[in-house]
């Protein structure tokens, strides 16, 4: 049957309730504690699965790299096919890698496991397309807000619960139940809410971008861990693996330069702001990144000689005030770069998180000087990547906005991703050669570098001071 493009209005008369809206927001808040359980039980896991801090990194980047991958796609699939079938389909894909996690015997099923549930992140931009087909505008932006906002609160609930579920039951279950969560929430969004018509568009999907970047993306991970492992690689297999991630990545461009609706519109790389932000923000959240990694691993290090021997239920109360930090930060990020510019709130949180982290190398002996240290170098972060993202936004055409903050949304995970693995390399390789323990030395290395690539920032705002402003 021919469909006709007519007004959205009369497309999508349907107006839902709040009941509905409710349930994208639990739906959104399982979908946060399910990504924030790995972080305080990274330490737990690497034990249980008998693997070292390197490859314990590959299982929080599992996650994010799907979810790098998925986020510019999301939409366009939301339009096409409908936003409510394509997030059903979605959570079908997360909940069977969330069961997968929790019956995970060893690594490669956990991994698998992770990278399935990384689709969630689609699920944020699929909700959005929901509410605004089906309330007016004013109502559309609260509901958007409650969905953020209990998003941000389910990564908080992880923290606080990963410790006793993995302590009283196992770890396996900090995985299985919100998964059972998730499962649940989606068969009531299927029930409440109406379907939504997909918007007629002449452009298809970059089926092929999209998988040579996946592959990208996942040999460039693979091949760090592998490279970063005790013992490392012969020299041979490090070329091997570098052609592999070359030829991937030169058949993107490739690919996206001759598409007729790229996922990612090289073009936008060209442009000052869009260049400068992602150079910037790939910096900031690589450092951020190492953070995120190490202070867990600091935290659980046996008490015996310089750590805390923190379990996971302490180690996620440790970690969540830094974890509120970074969800004020999201607000307070937009406001200042209206009232300041990026570049200023770019060099404030540098100087910040340069001088929390080359103090922390220095004196680490007491659990509240590394609580203190995340908050700090958390809001840091999360201020200065907002700001460049809020800059990039009014820099740019309006066209190209969603193009823009794909690409920072894909920059910014990839750093974080980067950084934990360097991060866990840095511990391997300062490892007691008995115990396979990570040296003190070894995290005073790690919270250096994190500060010597944080201030890197600075050095590029010089650099490229005119696209910052912008």
């Amino acid at each position: 049957m021919k469909t006709t493009s007519v007004p959205e209005a009369v497309v999508s008369p349907v107006r839902i309730g709040w009941l509905s809206i409710s349930a994208l927001g639990i739906l959104a808040l399982a979908l946060g504690t399910l990504q924030s359980v790995v972080e305080p039980a990274l330490p737990l896991l690497q034990h249980e699965l008998g693997i070292s801090p390197a490859e314990g990194a590959l299982i929080g980047n599992a996650l994010l790299i799907t979810g790098a991958v998925i986020t510019p796609v999301a939409g366009k699939l939301g339009d096409r096919y409908g936003g409510k079938r394509v997030l059903v389909r979605l959570m079908a894909v997360v909940s069977a890698g969330g069961l997968m996690a929790g019956l995970a015997p060893n690594l490669p099923v956990l991994l698998l496991g992770q990278v399935l549930q990384g689709v969630m992140v689609g699920a944020l931009p699929l909700s959005f397309i929901l509410v605004r087909k089906h309330l007016t505008a004013g109502q559309s932006q609260a509901a958007i807000g409650l969905v953020v906002a209990l998003f941000t609160g389910g990564s908080m609930v992880g923290m606080l619960f990963a410790g006793p579920i993995a302590e009283g039951l196992s770890w396996q279950w900090m995985f299985a139940l919100p998964t059972i969560a998730i499962i649940a929430t989606t068969l009531v969004v299927t029930r409440l809410l109406p379907h939504d018509p997909p918007i007629q568009s002449g452009d298809g999907i970059d089926w092929p971008g999209t998988v040579l970047l996946s592959g990208t993306l996942l040999a460039f991970m693979l091949g760090l861990v592998t490279v970063t492992r005790d013992g490392g690689v012969p020299p041979l297999a490090v070329g091997a693996m570098a052609v592999a991630v070359a030829a991937l990545a030169t058949g993107w461009v490739v690919v996206e330069r001759r598409a007729a609706s790229p996922m990612v519109d090289l073009r936008m790389l060209a442009k000052p702001a869009m260049w400068n932000a992602c150079v910037l923000t790939f910096v900031i959240t690589a450092s951020s990144g190492m953070v995120l990694f190490l202070l867990p691993q600091l935290f659980a290090v046996s008490a015996d000689g310089y750590g805390f021997g923190a379990g996971t239920t302490d180690i996620g109360l440790f970690l969540l005030p830094g974890a509120i930090a970074g969800a004020v930060s999201d607000s307070v990020g937009g406001i200042a770069a209206r009232r300041f510019g990026p570049r200023a709130v770019v060099i404030v949180g540098t100087v910040v998180t340069a001088t929390t982290m080359i103090a922390l190398a220095l004196l680490h002996t007491a659990e509240w000087q590394l609580v203190l240290a995340k908050v700090l170098t958390a809001f840091a972060a999360g201020v200065g990547t907002t700001a460049l993202l809020a800059g990039t936004a009014t820099a740019i055409e309006t066209k190209d906005i969603g193009i823009a903050t794909s690409l920072l949304v894909v920059t910014r995970v990839i750093g974080v991703a980067l950084g934990a693995q360097v991060g866990g390399a840095i511990l391997d390789a300062g490892a007691e050669p008995t115990t396979g323990r990570p040296t003190d030395s070894a995290f005073a290395t790690g919270f250096a570098v994190a500060g010597l690539v944080a201030a890197l920032s600075l050095l590029v705002v010089r650099m490229t001071k005119k696209g910052v402003q912008a």
